[in-house]
């Protein structure tokens, strides 16, 4: 455990994931316009066709092979929100507001494996209830698998870490 900072609570936890919920909902939807656009694009250029299907979204629905690609870019998206702001300074965007930061056990930035491993293994959010049980050492169950922890920064490590970044 970081002697410097104390690990997270779980509410605190759960505050700066409502606010990066919110952002990935908006990189969510302007990949799916996006990824409608293109199919739109292959469709208009012969390379598929609708099959029957009312319209562009209704194609997507009913393909297999669509719908998974549409999937895949929705995961790699969150995947990539989240291992971009933690490898880089350990913070998202939510975690910046509720001066979170996720760090190695020995305090370092976590790297793209282990934020991707992070990532999987937090379900959804679900995996933070395990700090709710675990009194002792205020860890979820990524950062058990993935050998992380969160701390609670002070308000000036907050502001030090963010003027970094420029």
């Amino acid at each position: 455990m970081s002697g410097e900072f104390p690990r997270a609570g779980f509410w605190r936890r759960f505050a700066s994931l409502v606010y990066d919920t919110l952002a990935i909902i908006a990189f969510a939807m302007l990949t799916v316009v996006l990824y409608l656009f293109a199919v739109q694009g292959l469709i208009t250029l012969d390379v598929i066709s609708l099959n029957g299907a009312e319209d562009v979204s209704a194609l997507i629905q009913e393909s297999l092979l669509l719908s998974s690609v549409r999937s895949a870019l929705l995961v790699t998206v969150a995947l990539v929100f989240f291992g971009y702001f933690w490898t880089k300074s350990g913070q998202t965007i939510g975690m910046r507001a509720w001066r979170l930061k996720v760090q190695t056990n020995e305090g370092c930035l976590i790297s793209w494996p282990q934020s991707i491993v992070r990532s999987l293994s937090a379900l959804l959010g679900l995996g933070n209830l395990v700090v709710l049980i675990d009194f002792k050492n205020k860890k979820a169950l990524q950062d058990y698998i993935s050998k992380t922890e969160v701390v609670t920064l002070t308000k000036e490590e907050n502001k030090r870490i963010y003027r970094e970044l420029d």
